[in-house]
């Protein structure tokens, strides 16, 4: 088996391509399209290396697995769903859960599913995925968000936001549905429970300190050197961490765009009359003079 990483410098996102050599079986995990929120463009730089490398290596892609709807970018899915009509786009099937949540959040269109319908595959936890050579063991790693999953295949596990690097720790508890306790169990009662030499692959490297970007590590490394969570630390310490650490943190500079684009699978949304497509973007008011007011700016909370 061989791993090949790809880096986005601007969201500090890893994306995967596994591929058995002999077989030329493969996968992708987490692909990125780019999105500049000043001018609201889309371009496809990261997707097409990735694109590029595939074709360069003849691989057989037979699968495009999202670890999460993730916060912090687009989803490059569907680009690589065309260039590789034979792909499937699957995700661990509580994504219905953060459909559900996100859709009163964005305010859309009644006929919007909630169902995960979007996608082509939705993966239980537990059980194994064939990809031609390669077996894609899926473990549920709520947390993060409800619907984050981990994939091991051989012995790699591809984490996404659930754990970094052990100088970055875990990824934050505070988005809708998230739990600090969840991710707790997520990570000290099934990944810290396999092997130690077992390879972890992190979805982000936020590279601490400015230090070269890093993506590999081990479970035994993670238990006794991840600075927010070790194999010593109670519930109790990592909860009150993560909490205190999560109220001092920012929302994601992408995050009402990245999520109403891949709870639906990475699709853009339809044109309008006008044929441009637009995003909604939730309005946050808060603590506005009475002399600035309107009757239509009321308060708003997400």
């Amino acid at each position: 088996m061989q791993i090949k990483p790809f880096f986005d410098a601007r969201t500090f996102t890893m994306t995967y391509v596994v591929q058995d050599p002999a077989t030329k079986d493969a996968v992708v995990i987490d692909p990125v399209l780019d999105y500049d929120p000043a001018a609201s463009k889309v371009w496809a730089e990261s997707v097409e290396k990735v694109i590029d490398f595939v074709r360069d290596q003849n691989l057989n892609v037979h699968y495009i697995l999202e670890t999460h709807a993730h916060a912090d970018h687009l989803s490059g899915s569907q680009l690589l769903k065309r260039a590789f009509p034979k792909a499937k786009i699957a995700i661990g099937e509580r994504i219905t859960v953060v459909q559900q949540t996100f859709k009163t959040i964005f305010d859309l269109t009644e006929n919007f599913p909630t169902d995960g319908s979007q996608f082509d595959r939705l993966l239980k936890d537990g059980e194994t995925v064939d990809a031609g050579s390669l077996k894609v063991d899926v473990i549920f790693t709520p947390g993060h968000t409800p619907a984050c999953a981990t994939y091991k295949i051989g012995d790699a596990l591809f984490t996404g936001d659930a754990i970094f690097m052990p100088d970055g720790g875990t990824g934050r508890c505070d988005f809708p549905a998230g739990s600090a306790k969840d991710l707790y169990n997520s990570i000290t009662k099934k990944l810290y429970t396999l092997p130690d030499e077992t390879r972890v692959f992190v979805g982000h490297d936020y590279q601490p300190g400015g230090r070269e970007v890093a993506w590999e590590t081990t479970i035994g490394d993670e238990k006794r050197n991840n600075i927010q969570l070790k194999a010593t630390t109670s519930e109790e310490e990592f909860i009150q961490f993560r909490s205190a650490r999560d109220k001092t943190l920012a929302a994601p500079k992408l995050l009402f765009q990245s999520v109403q684009v891949n709870i639906d699978a990475g699709k853009m949304p339809k044109p309008n009359e006008d044929k441009k497509r637009y995003l909604k973007i939730p309005v946050n008011i808060f603590n506005l003079p009475a002399e600035l007011r309107c009757e239509d700016i009321k308060e708003a909370t997400v």
